[in-house]
């Protein structure tokens, strides 16, 4: 088996409000994958999906090539979940916690968790309830990697988590996946971790639109521009032109995916000059902003 995670048709809506339409997706084994999307377009219903805490209205999800909602024990016990808002027992200490996970996992290797809490400089004796959020974030995330799992499903990672926090989440996770050729599939609104360390990218949009490409692929093939503003018009979005945005400084900045040759065609038909026009750089957020939209 090469994918980790295969979603075949897979249909959700709620109300009238379509979310994932027939959407077909494969996650390869020892790949980083990250879930991109702004707010609302159906990130954690995929995970929930995938979680099996949600059934999709069509369509077929298998996870390490069994239905994500009757997994075996043996597979749920090779995958880490981590979903929005989780909570740990605050009334636990350190190392209460850690004895009482260890019951349920039988790789567990409580060397993973104690390294990670030894760098957040607590003793063993040190409660929960007493932590900042970000340190409990952490506590949680240790306890993922003490149970060894071929497949971490990670819904939104970054809570609480400042600067530092997430740096060395991203790079232990990076040293953990390659330890043993294990398979992410994660969401965060912190861009720049993705950009640290994806492999791939699947971008969501509104309405259920989805492209699944490697980050190199994405940034390689997605192009800024921009042209003086004077406050009347702007480009129309069409076949080569794929969003335009206002921004200060007098400028509208118009993202592609085509040829600037392409592009030029493009505004020329649509009657603007090409005085002043020149190429942008963009980091990975720049560009998930052109590919989505600012609002």
């Amino acid at each position: 088996m090469t994918n980790a995670i295969e979603i075949r048709g897979l249909c959700h809506s709620f109300g009238t409000r379509p979310i994932h339409r027939s959407l077909d997706l494969d996650v390869g084994r020892g790949r980083i994958v990250g879930l991109l999307g702004k707010n609302g377009v159906g990130k954690t219903t995929l995970m929930n999906i995938l979680m099996g805490f949600l059934r999709p209205q069509a369509g077929q999800c298998t996870i390490m090539g069994e239905p994500s909602h009757h997994l075996s024990p043996h597979t749920k016990r090779r995958i880490g979940l981590l979903f929005e808002g989780h909570l740990a027992y605050d009334f636990m200490t350190i190392t209460q916690i850690e004895r009482f996970y260890a019951r349920f996992y039988l790789d567990w290797n409580p060397a993973r968790f104690f390294d990670l809490m030894e760098r957040l400089g607590l003793p063993g004796s040190h409660r929960i309830r007493h932590m900042s959020e970000g340190q409990r974030s952490q506590v949680v995330l240790g306890l993922l990697f003490a149970q060894e799992p071929d497949l971490l499903l990670l819904d939104d990672y970054a809570m609480g988590l400042d600067a530092g926090y997430r740096r060395l989440f991203v790079d232990y996770l990076a040293d953990f996946v390659r330890d043993k050729n294990r398979t992410v599939f994660m969401t965060s609104h912190v861009i720049e971790d993705m950009e640290r360390i994806a492999d791939d990218l699947v971008l969501l949009r509104a309405g259920g639109d989805v492209r699944h490409t490697t980050l190199k692929g994405f940034r390689d093939s997605f192009h800024c521009y921009s042209l003086p503003y004077d406050g009347q018009s702007l480009p129309v979005a069409d076949s080569v032109i794929f969003n335009v945005e206002r921004t200060a400084g007098g400028r509208c900045e118009i993202f592609t995916f085509a040829s600037e040759q392409e592009l030029v065609a493009a505004l020329r038909r649509q009657g603007f000059s090409l005085d002043g026009l020149r190429r942008e750089s963009m980091s990975l957020e720049d560009a998930f902003i052109g590919y989505t939209g600012r609002y």
